[in-house]
């Protein structure tokens, strides 16, 4: 799965890389985590990339209940076409949720240690997400699936990043082919990333957020 991440570029850096339309307003934080509100790339008919904060936790469109959205902050790959809670977000409701790493926790001798994972360039990760509108509420959730050689020493989850020769087709709200977009749910690649163990501070949720969080220990 994918509990928390970090955004730590400017509105500047993430219009640019992800070649937005319109303005792009966003703070930075190391420490976001499951029911904030996070930011979500979608495009619209003409294909024109906006970005916009939605609820990170996915409440279906038929949804009676909106404390669904607590349990679907992730979306496993594996069934995503098929889930009731998502097939039609894939179809016609996806995103990217741009993201500068992430975090995960691997057990050693009995305490859970945080570690970091990022590119090796610098640049912003893609996750693959889905979005639905719920009572004039915009929700999303992050797509993952299983883990790369780098992160199965970790975690045996991760989520799907998607590269930029991808970003066209997946936002597309023309491309409803489940066939076209079920190979872009894969591990990425890993002599890209890279990964690091960080502050057990980390294990408080929302205790802390600046940019000693990322610092390898």
């Amino acid at each position: 799965m994918c509990g928390r991440f970090a955004l730590k570029e400017s509105p500047k850096v993430i219009a640019e890389h992800f070649q937005l339309t319109g303005d792009v307003s966003l703070s930075p934080s190391w420490n976001i985590d499951p029911s904030t509100r996070i930011c979500s790339i979608t495009a619209d008919e003409s294909e024109a990339r906006h970005l916009s904060k939605m609820k990170w936790g996915l409440i279906p469109s038929w949804a009676k209940d909106a404390a669904i959205g607590n349990k679907l902050t992730n979306a496993r790959g594996e069934t995503v076409h098929e889930k009731p809670s998502f097939r039609s977000a894939f179809k016609y409701h996806r995103c990217i949720i741009p993201a500068s790493g992430f975090y995960e926790w691997k057990s050693e001798n009995g305490v859970k240690q945080p570690w970091y994972m990022s590119l090796k360039t610098g640049e912003p990760m893609a996750f693959a997400g889905l979005w639905e509108t719920w009572n004039d509420i915009h929700t999303c959730c992050i797509i993952t699936t299983s883990a790369n050689s780098l992160m199965e020493p970790i975690h045996d989850r991760m989520p799907v990043i998607l590269d930029p020769n991808q970003w066209e087709a997946w936002l597309s709200p023309q491309n409803k082919q489940v066939d076209t977009l079920l190979p872009m749910i894969r591990p990425h690649d890993s002599e890209p990333m890279q990964a690091w163990p960080v502050s057990r501070e980390l294990n408080r949720v929302g205790l802390k957020d600046d940019e000693g969080l990322i610092g390898q220990v």
